[in-house]
Parts: C-alpha cells; structure tokens; sequence
C-alpha cells in the first residue's frame, strides 16, 4: 500500500510539473519558413526574438479561454497535492480520497476543456509559416490529461489502510 501510495504521490508532482511546463513554455505550435524556426505558445510567437502573440479579435476569446484553463489545472493540481498530503495524515483508516479525487477530476475537466478550444480554434495555424506541428507542450498537456484521469480514479477508489 505504501509503495502505491508513493506511486501516486509521484505521478502527481510530474503531473504539477509537467503542467507548469506546459503553460509557461511558449512551444505549443512549431514551424518553420525561409527564416527560420517559429515557435507559438499561449501567450507568445517566438521567432529569434518573442513577441506578443498575434491573434485576430475573434479568436482572442478562446486564447484567453484557454489560457484561463490552464491555469485552473495547475491552481486545481495543486490543491489536490495538498489535499492529498493533508488527507494522508488526518483521515482514518478505511476511509477514501473523495475530497483529493474529485478535485484533481476538476482538474483533468480544466485541461480537457482548454487544449479541446486550443485543438479546435489555433492547432495548425501559423500565419506566415508552412510546415506547423505541435511542439511538445501541446503534446504534455495531452499527457497531463490522461493522468490527471487516472490520478483522480486512483483517488476515488484507494482507501487508506
């Protein structure tokens, strides 16, 4: 138990961590041109200096969407960190993680939420640029999202004993 329990606690800080990395580094979209490697994240276009991101007036909307999710989804891990921590020494035995589990399920929801708007309304869209791919956070926020999930059903089903 102990062992599953250490299991857990350290794919929640990669999750935390991976999380961070994902919102802060500005490597959500890739690509390049004739001069050179562009990068796009949630909040710059970066190409051999950073910028703001340039986005049209309708599409500012579902960026600050998403930026606000993601956001959410680390303010939410975190809490479930904490809570987890606090739960694991206060809560009796035979008792359940529902507080921790069910937060870090909002958490996964959040995630879900912001990379679908991102997917859906900036994936492949790089004016100026041919050749767009996703860049390695979009691929951590992904990853994050399926363990946030099976973080939160742990959660949900393990008893403390």
């Amino acid at each position: 138990m102990l062992v599953l329990l250490a299991g857990i606690f350290v794919v929640h800080i990669a999750t935390v961590i991976m999380l961070f990395v994902s919102t802060i580094a500005n490597v959500w979209m890739v690509s390049s041109s004739n001069i050179g490697m562009a990068s796009s994240g949630l909040w710059l276009l970066c190409n051999k200096t950073c910028e703001q991101l340039p986005v049209s007036s309708r599409d500012d909307a579902s960026l600050k969407a998403v930026q606000a999710f993601m956001i959410l989804s680390i303010i939410f891990s975190v809490i479930a960190l904490v809570m987890f921590i606090v739960q694991l020494f206060t809560l009796e035995k035979g008792k359940r993680f529902y507080i921790t589990g069910a937060i870090m399920l909002v958490c996964w929801m959040c995630i879900l939420i912001g990379v679908s708007i991102y997917t859906a309304r900036f994936a492949g869209r790089m004016p100026e640029f041919a050749n767009s791919h996703h860049g390695y956070c979009f691929i951590l926020a992904w990853i994050c999202f399926c363990f946030s999930f099976i973080i939160g059903i742990l959660y949900l089903v393990l008893r403390k004993k």
